[in-house]
């Protein structure tokens, strides 16, 4: 990945220039986060890095842009007017980092309470709840979220409003979410969205376990997702380690994880149909995410988590009596998505609830980082499967499903028509599967293949080495991301040569898609929130890590 280095001051012209004039152009920001340099085996003369990702939709790549910040306490320069999804990445480094940003308009904590003291990223920071003091009663006491009223102030104006706070315990936000809003009447004025009720530290404890241990910690990402996360992970990882992949594997790979995708819209689809009013949908869409689970566990042994990928490949072949279980399901899921269509998509009542509601533009998309299907809503064909194929992808026929109204209907009808086209690929996938390894004979950093650890010394060593202590990346870093359920998935991994990551960064979906919904609730009822919440396709343990 090409990489750039500026100073603080430089930072803001160098971003306008390659978001506005640059050929090409790179037009998200993609990823912003922080390293603590001060326990780096090879340690610079600073004590942190901002680093910044980019991404070019023409060249199809990203760049790098590094920060070096040598002030003390540490600063930045907020670049919120250029992005504005740069708003939460900041204070996430403020609250993760400690690292002050100049010119940002609302720089305070957004996962840890108010009262947290210190910084959890920093390396001095404890990782484990043994090494902190006790949670007691006077500590939770201590925690009480923030008054509705400081967050969205009324301002001392006798206007009729009033602040209501949604959630935390609220079935229409999806999980442990509170919004807090300003209404007048049922309309919306203003929103703050408090995040952090679900904040696990999922990064720092990628900075505590070895490579191939971190592996189960990320199906818990997106929940729904399942061995989706396990690739996205393993993406960036076998890259930044050189292992190449045996084609059986990367196959497997692709049909599971298209199996997934069909769990997970499956799901979404029941639950934003029960959020407008639709109750039939649930118990279709649950009965065929049960026959996909059946084959996950065939397969993997597990169901939701099945946490199977490894490094260079798989833990084992695929089982007798795989391709009857995976063709009896495609078979008939194609008729059960027909089923789905004419239930809801003509439907008047859904149509009303849904059509003009919630409206994301194309440049307002992509302005937010918006990706995935919530992008292919607003016209834009981008999709990474096809535009920067990873897993072998590209060998695979499909359609990249778009529509133009950028509405909650027509992120509806996107996600419909994926799932006809994730159906086509596990097809494909099943039909043409490969003979071959599934484990990479590169034992360095893959567990050795049974076979090969009960004939050969040195195979037997590096599966003791790797299982006991972890394989041992070179020096290095590396972001890749995948075209996940929800959007674009990335992995920052910076190694030191250790055995675990030295920094471990998660860009998920629900991150910058969460940022823009107050811009599409403004104007609409609390009803139409409801709607807008369910139609983006968020998991708040994907929003908050």
């Amino acid at each position: 990945m090409p990489t750039l280095r500026t100073s603080p001051e430089q930072l803001p012209a160098l971003l306008r220039y390659l978001k506005d004039e640059a050929q090409p152009a790179y037009r998200r920001l993609e990823d912003l986060t922080a390293i603590d340099e001060r326990a780096r085996q090879r340690r610079p003369g600073h004590d942190f890095t901002l680093i910044y990702h980019l991404l070019s939709f023409e060249r199809r790549g990203y760049l790098r842009v590094r920060v070096p910040l040598r002030n003390n306490p540490p600063q930045g320069v907020s670049i919120v007017d250029i992005w504005p999804n740069a708003n939460w990445y900041e204070r996430e480094i403020f609250d993760m980092f400690g690292i002050d940003f100049r010119g940002h308009p609302d720089l305070r904590r957004i996962l840890m309470p108010e009262s947290w003291q210190g910084h959890p990223l920093r390396k001095d920071h404890p990782s484990r709840a043994t090494e902190m003091a006790p949670f007691t009663v006077e500590t939770a006491l201590g925690m009480v979220p923030v008054d509705g009223e400081r967050l969205v102030p009324l301002e001392g104006a006798d206007d009729g409003s009033m602040v209501l706070n949604l959630g935390p315990h609220h079935p229409g936000t999806h999980g442990v979410l509170r919004l807090v809003l300003r209404l007048h009447g049922e309309e919306i004025s203003d929103v703050d969205i408090d995040l952090g009720y679900h904040h696990r530290g999922a990064e720092k404890i990628g900075e505590r376990q070895h490579w191939q241990q971190y592996i189960p910690y990320t199906d818990r990402i997106d929940y729904l997702s399942g061995v989706q996360n396990n690739l996205a992970y393993l993406n960036s990882l076998e890259t930044l380690m050189g292992v190449r992949v045996p084609e059986r594997a990367e196959v497997v790979r692709v049909m599971l994880c298209e199996l997934f995708r069909l769990a997970n819209h499956l799901v979404w689809l029941g639950t934003f149909a029960h959020d407008v009013g639709a109750m039939t949908p649930v118990f279709y869409c649950f009965e065929s995410r049960e026959k996909i689970f059946d084959i996950i566990e065939l397969i993997t042994g597990g169901r939701m988590h099945p946490s199977w990928f490894r490094i260079g490949g798989l833990p084992k072949d695929l089982p007798a009596g795989w391709r009857q279980k995976v063709d009896l399901f495609t078979e008939g899921f194609g008729a059960r998505i027909n089923e789905l269509d004419k239930l809801l998509s003509d439907g008047p009542i859904f149509r009303v609830r849904t059509e003009g509601i919630g409206v994301i533009g194309l440049e307002q998309a992509l302005d937010w980082g918006i990706s995935g299907p919530n992008l292919r809503a607003t016209g834009f064909e981008w999709d990474l499967r096809r535009a920067m194929p990873y897993s072998g992808y590209d060998r695979f026929d499909f359609e990249v499903v778009t529509e133009t109204a950028g509405d909650s209907y027509a992120r509806y009808r996107v996600r419909l028509e994926e799932m006809r086209q994730s159906l086509r690929i596990v097809r494909q996938a099943a039909r043409s599967m490969p003979q071959g390894r599934w484990m990479t004979d590169d034992y360095r950093y893959g567990h050795p293949q049974r076979e090969d650890g009960l004939k050969d010394i040195e195979s037997l060593i590096h599966h003791f080495v790797n299982v006991s202590s972890g394989p041992r990346a070179p020096f290095g870093e590396c972001y890749r991301a995948t075209e996940s359920s929800k959007g674009e998935c990335g992995y920052y991994l910076v190694s030191d040569g250790g055995s675990s990551a030295y920094r471990c960064r998660i860009r998920t979906p629900s991150f910058p898609h969460m940022q823009l919904v107050p811009d599409m609730c403004r104007g609409w009822l609390v009803a139409d929130l409801i709607t807008i919440l369910g139609s983006i396709d968020f998991v708040l343990a994907d929003l908050d890590r």
